[in-house]
């Protein structure tokens, strides 16, 4: 949708992106495949799919936040806030915007994952927290016996992008919690110095961060789908 609205055609899903899309459009196929044949079934299945066709869905939106937030970022050339005509100003806002849009969807997109798993593993996390995250859902995952491959691929996968995770988290909660991430530099930078000028943060650099973090949630969503739906395909598979 985005690209389309930019001039910019269609994206052609590919690498780890393509992946994730491909995993959980595997599980929602055998899932419904499985509803359609016992129609009298626990809503387990049922409600595991629409999520999963969610998952789809924000996976989608959090790569076109992204697109478009390196798209804005091209036309923003000044190191200083007071470099910037209008046009630019108005670049770097849209720049802004979506970038932010992107770092938060990458935490929600992983919460959603956990709920999807605290489902199909009955994991009871709840019981634990009553408003968990992914990561605490992580946590508990490893006092289950019977899923420890799975359990240590997401944690392999979360100790291996560990740093642009913990940028974007406290990004995030400086956007959610405290005050908007980049009023919080320009804050930061007015206690260097009353008459100072304010620096732009690095663009780059908080993009490379929001594209690692993409590929990060793109790596769980294979592993927790992938192994998900050769589980299932065994179940279904004894069942018949």
């Amino acid at each position: 949708m985005l690209r389309n609205l930019l001039g910019e055609p269609p994206r052609e899903n590919s690498g780890a992106l393509k992946e994730a899309m491909e995993s959980m459009a595997r599980l929602a196929a055998l899932l419904r495949k499985d509803i359609n044949a016992h129609p009298d079934r626990d809503q387990g299945y049922r409600r595991v799919e629409l999520w999963t066709r969610g998952l789809m869905t924000s996976l989608d939106e959090l790569e076109q936040s992204h697109f478009a937030a390196a798209f804005f970022r091209r036309s923003v050339q000044a190191g200083y806030m007071d470099e910037m005509n209008v046009s630019e100003q108005g670049e770097y806002a849209r720049y802004v915007y979506f970038y932010k849009n992107g770092f938060i969807r990458v935490f929600s997109l992983l919460d959603k994952l956990g709920t999807v798993l605290n489902t199909l593993y009955d994991l009871n996390t709840a019981r634990i927290k009553a408003h968990f995250s992914y990561f605490t859902v992580l946590r508990q995952f490893r006092n289950n016996q019977d899923h420890r491959d799975l359990c240590a691929r997401l944690e392999e996968i979360k100790d291996r992008y560990r740093e642009p995770m913990q940028r974007l988290r406290k990004r995030r909660n400086a956007e959610i919690h405290y005050m908007n991430s980049e009023l919080q530099d320009d804050l930061w930078q007015l206690h260097q110095g009353v008459h100072d000028r304010i620096r732009l943060e690095d663009l780059d650099e908080h993009l490379e961060d929001l594209r690692l973090g993409i590929e990060m949630v793109c790596r769980s969503l294979s592993q927790a789908y992938g192994y998900s739906g050769r589980l299932l395909e065994r179940r279904l598979g004894k069942s018949r």
